[in-house]
């Protein structure tokens, strides 16, 4: 019998993972499972317990929660000399890393997808002496996703973020700064930076032809516009798939390092997989290629394969 880790966050999302908590644990022991649940009560929790997972000789580890929750698993996993394969049952808000997993949305098909998948390698990214799944962000709205209060969430789920995220469009800040990567430099006043690997980001944006596994970040980088027109030219452009994107403005490209210095007094606030991040003047994002094992599904193969081409972004769903 394999020795499962089970991580549980009950006030993920809607809250209501702990109404299939029982048929979830069932499932896994008719799986030939051996089940050990731990229930988060602080906010760091899930780091430690993954580490103990992975040093007390279990098999595998599954999270049930948001995407904080899997993420402080994933920090915990990577810190160990022995990382063990990660399961994830999405039950936050937006679930962005299960999508490009292409996790099931319901709770039970997800809990198969665990059971009948195999693991995969996966990339993971490092961010100064962190780490994340999916993402790193800084600039407009990148803090709506860890200032959204919980309950806010719970009552409305991911309409909360939108709706936090209107209430920001007349705060807009530049941040200026330096960036660089792959031999090159730029210095920009900038409105808004992204470091992805995930198929999708506060479950609008959405990224084609990205892989898991390639030992390349998406990198997306918005530029301060000088007048209200050329804010919304931006907005049409990205907004309007259409349409093609304003390169004047919006840079796109992979890299696996990158470094953001700030060019003024304040350090850069950053969103980490949906949480605060830290602020600090220079951060350093690289790409630990293959580092972690998550389980996914025979469907989900082509996501770890050689790159195809360049990134191309569609953000039909959030019209």
């Amino acid at each position: 019998m394999k020795k499962m880790y089970f991580i549980v966050n009950l006030v993920a999302g809607r809250a209501d993972i702990g109404d299939k908590l029982g048929e979830i644990i069932d499932e896994f022991n008719k799986s030939d499972y051996e089940v050990t649940v731990y229930v988060t009560q602080t906010s760091g929790d899930a780091a430690e317990m993954s580490r103990y997972a992975c040093e007390n000789g279990y098999d595998v580890l599954v999270c049930a929660g948001g995407d904080g929750t899997l993420s402080q698993c994933l920090q915990g996993v990577m810190e160990c000399q022995r990382r063990i394969p990660i399961g994830y049952i999405p039950a936050g808000s937006t679930n962005d890393f299960a999508r490009s997993l292409a996790i099931p949305k319901t709770t039970m098909d997800a809990v198969r997808w665990i059971t009948h998948g195999k693991p995969a390698k996966c990339d993971v990214g490092g961010f100064n002496n962190e780490y994340f799944s999916y993402i790193v962000a800084f600039g407009a709205f990148t803090n709506v996703t860890y200032e959204t209060s919980q309950q806010l969430k719970n009552i409305f789920g991911h309409s909360a973020y939108i709706f936090s995220g209107l209430m920001q469009l007349t705060s807009i800040r530049s941040k200026r700064m330096r960036i660089e990567y792959n031999d090159e430099v730029i210095e920009d006043d900038f409105i808004l930076g992204m470091v992805t690997n995930s198929s999708s980001v506060a479950g609008l944006l959405s990224m084609n032809d990205f892989l898991l596994d390639d030992g390349q970040f998406e990198v997306i980088l918005i530029k301060k516009p000088t007048n209200i027109v050329q804010l919304q030219q931006i907005l049409s452009s990205l907004i309007n798939i259409s349409e093609e994107i304003n390169k004047d403005y919006i840079k796109f490209f992979r890299t696996d390092k990158i470094t953001f210095t700030s060019l003024s007094d304040e350090p850069i606030t950053w969103t980490r997989d949906g949480e605060y991040g830290g602020d600090s003047h220079v951060n350093t994002v690289v790409n630990y290629h293959r580092a972690v094992e998550f389980i996914v599904g025979p469907a989900d193969d082509e996501k770890f394969q050689e790159p195809t081409g360049a990134m191309t972004i569609d953000l039909s769903d959030a019209l």
